[in-house]
């Protein structure tokens, strides 16, 4: 009886697992959507700034022919979708295809905000839009989920090729910009560049935490009481990478291991405790992926 108590138990609490994670991304999508839907209908759109990939091309076929953003959005991102969904992870596909719907319907409920906003300058609204824009697509991001279009295709790139999603969204949304400065002049092109600029430097920042990683070096005379501290500490791997002094030609063992930002002062704390003379390098990372760390794929 109590063996059977204990297992519904259990199995209601792997339900509400199961439940929480599609709940989180769903929360995700809806706030950083409505984010981006913000930002564009407050301080993009009303000032004639445009914007890169399908979200782009769609506010600028609003202004010649006046039809909504939210459906051209929609109708853009279709094909898109049906070439990314062979490429990326289906749950990938899955989450970006009900977020370009949520991003589409907002477009259209978050039109006329513009009219409680007063600004008044051109460079800040530029500078909040993109600001805002990086927000909203890198907890998207980071939450494994897009908008769409050439969010799309980054993430393809980014699984492929390993460039960096702020990058790849950079550099395409740049051509589409350049074409669209022939049809609306080179000041709203100019203005765009710098929130696209902005948003995507949010993006990849968000995308990888506050808490950056960074890689460690260490060359200490007491190699594995220092990676005894580090295992039992701080809870991270170490690797010892054979080595040989320069000088005096002595075999080390040299300490390699993968570190939060903010376990960086922990850790020299450690270090100084075993061997105040050991040798320290300290460089950043732009991604970890393995035991310990968080993964973001696609």
């Amino acid at each position: 009886m109590l063996l059977a108590k204990k297992a519904r138990v259990n199995k209601a609490s792997l339900s509400f697992k199961d439940l929480s994670k599609p709940l989180g991304k769903l929360v995700a999508i809806f706030i950083g959507n409505f984010i981006c839907a913000f930002a564009f209908n407050s301080l993009l759109i009303p000032n004639q700034l445009l914007s890169g990939g399908i979200t782009g091309i769609a506010i600028m076929v609003h202004y010649i022919i006046d039809l909504p953003v939210g459906l051209i959005i929609f109708l853009l991102n279709l094909p898109i979708f049906i070439i990314g969904a062979r490429i990326i992870t289906k749950q990938f596909a899955i989450y970006s295809f009900i977020s370009m719907v949520i991003f589409s319907v907002l477009m259209e409920l978050t039109k006329g905000v513009n009219k409680f906003i007063e600004i008044n300058d051109i460079l800040i609204e530029t500078i909040i839009g993109g600001v805002l824009l990086g927000i909203g697509m890198g907890m998207m991001f980071r939450n494994r989920v897009s908008q769409g279009g050439m969010d799309i295709i980054a993430a393809v790139l980014k699984k492929k090729l390993n460039i960096e999603l702020g990058t790849v969204l950079m550099g395409t949304n740049s051509i589409i910009i350049g074409f669209s400065s022939v049809l609306f002049g080179i000041r709203p092109a100019m203005y765009t560049l710098i929130a696209l600029f902005i948003s995507y430097q949010i993006v990849d920042r968000v995308q990888q935490g506050l808490d950056t990683k960074k890689t460690v070096i260490i060359v200490s005379s007491k190699p594995q009481r220092v990676a005894d501290a580090i295992i039992k500490k701080l809870h991270k791997g170490a690797t010892f990478l054979n080595g040989e002094g320069a000088f005096n030609k002595d075999n080390k063992k040299i300490i390699y291991c993968t570190v939060t930002s903010t376990q960086v002062g922990k850790l020299k704390e450690i270090i100084d405790e075993i061997d105040a003379q050991a040798f320290i390098t300290i460089n950043d990372v732009k991604e970890v992926k393995g035991r310990g760390f968080r993964n973001i794929e696609f």
